[in-house]
């Protein structure tokens, strides 16, 4: 059964999706026979991978681990049913955040290695071969060439919306794909949405959402724009430094009014 844990462990992390680990790390009275036991669980209810054998308490523990896993965080557990107690690991093996860089220009090419030391699912899209392609991208894991919003929509793989999990940095050459790109992901969901420009560029496109389609002001207000932290950066990496820096930050909660 170990065996079968960590290949399952194992699996989850080469095709890079979330799954814990719970072990039982003490088992008094009643659990004793539970010391040392391991569990490999996800996010859907797909059959788990080991058995803890807690009976009436497997349902709570599997419950609770779940929700230590949807956080991302590790997390002892502890229960107790009169004298006895069983106290449970889990060991979060999340699933790494997916950044879309729309956009495969000058600034594009450093954030997109950067992004991926970091551990980041990296998608570029541009509508132009010449920009989006391997030789320039070698570390990305998907590279795709269309139009931007068409391509965007084929993203989301048949899903309503993007998920939390998901970032975008739109880094494109115009204004008007920008217009196109915030009206397909302003409503989702997602960790976080940053647009590159001047503030005279970006309050340009706020008004023309504002005024032609009628988007509430407020709903702008999640878009971190001119995206990036005002570290100064000048030049292209620089400015992908400021970014990662800014979307790092979001994703831990930490504010990000360096701007």
């Amino acid at each position: 059964m170990r065996r079968a844990v960590a290949a399952a462990l194992a699996a989850s992390a080469e095709r890079r999706e979330a799954a814990a680990l719970l072990s039982v790390l003490k088992a008094t009275g009643a659990f004793d026979a539970q010391q040392g036991r391991r569990l490999v669980l996800w996010l859907d209810e797909r059959p788990t991978v080991g058995d803890l054998d807690l009976g009436a308490l497997q349902r709570r523990a599997l419950d609770d681990a779940r929700a230590a896993l949807q956080a991302r965080r590790h997390t002892q557990l502890v229960y107790r049913v009169g004298n006895d107690e069983i106290v449970l690991f889990v060991e979060v093996q999340p699933q790494p955040y997916h950044l879309i860089i729309a956009g495969a220009g000058h600034v594009a090419a450093p954030l997109a290695a950067m992004a991926a030391i970091c551990d980041f699912k990296v998608t570029v899209l541009d509508d132009r071969p010449q920009y989006a392609n391997k030789e320039r991208f070698p570390t990305a894991d998907h590279i795709i060439v269309g139009p931007f919003r068409e391509e965007l929509r084929k993203l989301r793989g048949g899903r309503p919306v993007f998920d939390p999990h998901t970032c975008l940095a739109l880094v494109t050459r115009g204004h008007q794909y920008d217009v196109d790109l915030l009206l397909e992901v302003l409503d989702d969901p997602v960790a976080y949405i940053g647009m590159i420009g001047s503030r005279r560029r970006i309050r340009a496109v706020f008004d023309l959402l504002e005024r032609e389609r009628n988007i509430p002001r407020h709903k702008f207000d999640r878009v971190h724009a001119p995206i990036g932290l005002d570290i100064g950066a000048q030049t292209p990496s620089e400015i992908a430094v400021a970014i990662l820096a800014e979307i790092i930050a979001v994703l831990h909660g930490r504010s990000t009014k360096l701007k």
